[in-house]
């Protein structure tokens, strides 16, 4: 299996504008030197949050299926994914992510819910792919 996804960009660093898209066509979107490095924004996206997405999506996909696998199916998990992009002597980084996922998974305990959810962390797909950025979970039941 090969995913592709695709970037355009036109301008300079700072007044320039680019265009992220998934080669699937479900998304597509403008990006800009504001909405990476501005707190303040834009309603254009960028690259750590299509990061975020994607890790949030194979997380919360893993540890559902992981759950159904070892007896007990989900309701529901929803997972968000704060990617932190900070500056440091390198240049600007990566620097951690951290998982917040909240389920619903009846006949599960809670201490269960959270090893599975830490073992999902480092285990799913894009975790692995992110392995050198710091990484955290909270997870609780709801």
């Amino acid at each position: 299996m090969k995913r592709k996804a695709e970037a355009t960009w036109s301008g300079d660093l700072k007044s320039g504008k680019g265009t992220l898209k998934v080669g699937s066509g479900a998304f597509e979107g403008p990006f800009s030197f504001l909405s990476r490095f501005d707190e303040a924004g834009t309603k254009d996206t960028n690259p750590e949050e299509l990061i975020g997405a994607a890790l949030a999506g194979c997380f919360t996909m893993a540890l559902s299926n992981k759950l159904a696998m070892d007896g007990t199916p989900v309701t529901t998990v929803r997972t968000t994914a704060t990617v932190s992009l900070e500056r440091g002597e390198g240049g600007v980084s990566i620097t951690r992510i951290d998982l917040i996922t909240r389920g619903q998974v009846p006949g599960l305990a809670e201490a269960e819910f959270q090893r599975q959810a830490e073992d999902t962390k480092v285990n799913c797909i894009v975790s692995r792919a992110l392995a050198a950025v710091p990484m955290s979970v909270d997870a609780k039941l709801d």
